[in-house]
């Protein structure tokens, strides 16, 4: 595939979840919760997660938020990956995701869409907001049950 093409379908995915995303909402019940903030550009999101019994796979993931058509398709997308995982998994394509965003990596065929977003190493200013939602899940995961999260956590 071309640049080009690959340019024209980054963009169109993007828009595409910027404009009807998938996972808006909270979880119910909500297992795990977690702002996130890009003081950068001023993206913000609320992450919920509804986990099983023993909380260790990802039932559902919600979002709420405004943003900037990168950060609010990265956690569209993300949503839909992190469905049905272990939080082991969830934790490991993180740092996944975050190594894609440095050239270091990308997803198998089976997370393909996730890899569309390797389009934002191009311009590197925006790699915090593709990045956002991955942070704030992370933070999410790692909190013990019952426990608040004490503010946003920011990706800078």
């Amino acid at each position: 595939m071309s640049l080009d093409n690959l340019r024209d379908l980054y963009q169109q995915v993007i828009l595409e979840r910027y404009k009807k995303p998938r996972n808006r909402g909270k979880t119910d019940p909500v297992d795990r919760y977690q702002k996130g903030h890009n003081p950068s550009c001023g993206d913000t999101i609320e992450l919920t997660l509804q986990l099983n019994d023993a909380e260790d796979q990802i039932q559902d993931v919600k979002f709420e938020g405004e943003g900037c058509a990168i950060a609010m398709a990265s956690v569209d997308l993300m949503a839909d990956a992190l469905r049905g995982k272990t939080t082991a998994e969830a934790l490991e394509m993180v740092q996944k995701f975050q190594a894609m965003m440095k050239g270091e990596a990308e997803f198998p065929s089976e997370l393909r869409k996730l890899n569309v977003m390797q389009g934002v190493a191009q311009f590197p200013v925006r790699i915090k907001c593709a990045n956002l939602s991955w942070h704030t899940v992370k933070a999410a995961l790692e909190l013990a049950k019952d426990v608040q999260p004490a503010g946003f956590i920011s990706n800078e």
